[in-house]
């Protein structure tokens, strides 16, 4: 055997002790890992992972221990974008290396190889410093790499259009429209939307601030800092946004809302644009709608065995009405949607009024709402309970009259699909008495509220098991005895450490929180005597159902997010 090989061997064996002792892997694990290493000629580690043996996360901590060299997190802190680009981007995606710090005229530098002396030379030549290398996992490094230049591009092309003039002073409408079409701007708002969407982001808003335009992600119901631009940048970005949304781009004093849609790679994506006049100029949140992305299975909603089965007892029936509760975001319409999918078939006319049409489904007869020609949800209900529907689906009951009609329309043997916005499935009753309808409508036009919430998926990636704290379950509403109405035989309470698959957050996507009550005999009488929503809420408990609460516990119970997570998504 050669010097080299000797020591190869003698390093494999030294990484080998050390996550022995760290109790990651067995010596039987390590054995046949060295063997298969030595046939195929590759490393230790990379073997010890392919064969399912240890984490990278474990084996990074390792190398770091054995090489007597720091490992860091590039996602606390992330890196700053202009440090970062002290290496040249060519250099730094072939190396896979971070500048992180500027430690006295040393540059701290995060690689994948730090051992690599070769790397550390380049690096050296390329920036005039000395460089003090550290361990960062390759993946997340790759990750980072690819936000940071696609940052810089996006920061450059910011940067041009702020150049061409200054907000401050007065601009005509016909240069904000020069301005909005120039290449800087077009090319700025592209990058910012194509990460938004590889990100998984559902909501882009661009904030005007005192000092510039501030960019955030909505990522699983989380809103997350991305990057801020100068001030200058501000209108040409605005009425850039407005003229994609067919908006009128010289009114700044009220508020305006569009549709939009963009070329992301093969596909086409749905934009719905709101801007709301601020004390500092006017500031924009752009819905993503990719249908792309969204499953249309009712199966994939989350509903616990007992909710799904008295959801299905009434979207089945040939009428009735079926109410869907929860704030802005909470998954409302893809629940509805996945219903009219379920429904959907020759036997069945399907149609829908919305405002917007979110997702276009094959089969079903959508309109599109359009006040301005004196198309609303009253006039559009009229006209389709003329045109021999089966099941009506309207997107929002926002007045008494869209109410009236659509009581109207379950009464008279269609199944009306709609939304309200309340905050359970008790309340909602009552919000259409308080809306204008009499109590003895409602009571005959509902069969069945869906209230729901979304909450964020614990990552299957870095899932770990976690005991939660006993006060902290009791607060939230834990009991022994709800195991008994789930098919768990013991808790399994589950916390995400994070890694580069949930942006080391803990958490990667997201799944409904439910409660469906059924409107029983006992529970119209509630309705009618204008009972409480405690006491509607009391009485179908005692008929089964469970709460959004029970359900968030049950499911957390189950390890699909934790005690804290449910706690701060469900009130």
């Amino acid at each position: 055997m050669d010097v080299n090989s000797e020591t190869n061997v003698r390093v494999r064996r030294q990484l080998g002790g050390i996550l022995i002792a760290n109790g990651v892997i067995t010596m039987d694990q390590l054995q046949e890992s060295l063997e298969e290493g030595t046939q195929s000629k590759r490393r230790l580690g990379e073997v010890l992972v392919d064969l399912g043996y240890l984490k990278p996360t474990d084996l990074y901590a390792a190398l770091a221990e054995q090489q007597d060299i720091e490992i860091v997190d590039l996602e606390n802190p992330r890196p700053k974008p202009m440090l970062a680009r002290k290496i040249p981007e060519t250099l730094a995606r072939r190396i896979r290396a971070i500048a992180i710090a500027d430690q006295d005229g040393k540059l701290k530098v995060a690689m994948a190889e730090p051992f690599d002396v070769f790397a550390i030379d380049d690096l050296r030549a390329a920036t005039g410093m000395r460089i003090l290398p550290c361990l960062a996992n390759p993946d997340q490094l790759e990750r980072i790499l690819n936000a940071i230049y696609q940052d810089g591009l996006a920061e450059s092309a910011a940067q041009d259009a702020a150049k061409a003039f200054d907000s401050d002073s007065e601009t005509e409408l016909s240069g904000l429209t020069e301005l909005s079409d120039d290449g800087p701007i077009v090319k700025f708002l592209d990058l910012l939307l194509k990460r938004a969407i590889q990100e998984r982001a559902s909501d882009i808003h661009i904030e005007a601030a005192p000092d510039g335009l501030r960019m955030r992600f909505r990522i699983d119901g989380v809103l997350h800092d991305v990057m801020h631009s100068p001030k200058s940048v501000q209108s040409g970005v605005l009425s850039r946004m407005k003229i994609m949304a067919d908006m009128d781009i010289a009114e700044k004093r009220i508020p305006q809302d569009g549709r939009a849609s963009i070329k992301v790679g093969d596909r086409t994506v749905d934009l719905r644009v709101v801007t709301v006049p601020t004390v500092y100029g006017e500031s924009v949140v752009l819905r993503i709608l990719d249908q792309g992305s969204i499953s249309l299975d009712l199966a994939d909603l989350g509903m616990h065995p007992r909710a799904m089965k008295r959801f299905q007892w009434a979207y089945e029936k040939s009428a009735g009405g079926v109410l869907v509760s929860g704030p802005t975001g909470s998954g409302k319409t893809t629940t509805l949607y996945s219903t009219l999918n379920e429904l959907n078939g020759p036997s069945r006319a399907i149609v829908t009024v919305e405002d917007p049409v979110e997702y276009r489904i094959k089969g079903l007869k959508q309109m599109q709402m359009n006040s301005k020609a004196g198309l609303t949800f009253a006039s559009s209900l009229r006209a389709i309970l003329r045109s021999d529907p089966d099941v009506v689906l309207v997107g929002e009951i926002r007045d008494v009259e869209t109410a009236q009609i659509a009581a109207e329309a379950s009464l008279t043997g269609h199944l009306v699909l709609s939304t309200l916005h309340t905050k359970d499935a008790a309340s909602t009753p009552l919000r259409l008495i308080e809306m204008g309808l009499e109590p003895f409508m409602v009571t005959a036009a509902i069969t069945c509220v869906v209230a729901q919430r979304l909450t964020r998926r614990t990552c299957n990636e870095c899932a770990i098991p976690d005991e939660p704290d006993p006060a902290m379950l009791k607060a939230a509403g834990w009991r022994e005895d709800l195991v008994r109405a789930s098919d768990l035989t013991d808790p399994l309470w589950m916390r995400g450490k994070g890694c580069n698959k949930c942006g080391q957050t803990g958490f990667k996507g997201r799944f409904g929180v439910h409660e469906v009550m059924l409107v029983s005999p006992a529970i119209q009488n509630l309705i009618l005597e204008r009972g409480s929503a405690f006491d509607i809420k009391t009485q179908a408990q005692k008929e089964g159902m469970l709460t959004m609460r029970q359900d968030g516990l049950l499911k957390a119970a189950a390890g699909m997010t934790t005690i804290e997570e449910l706690v701060r998504s469900v009130a």
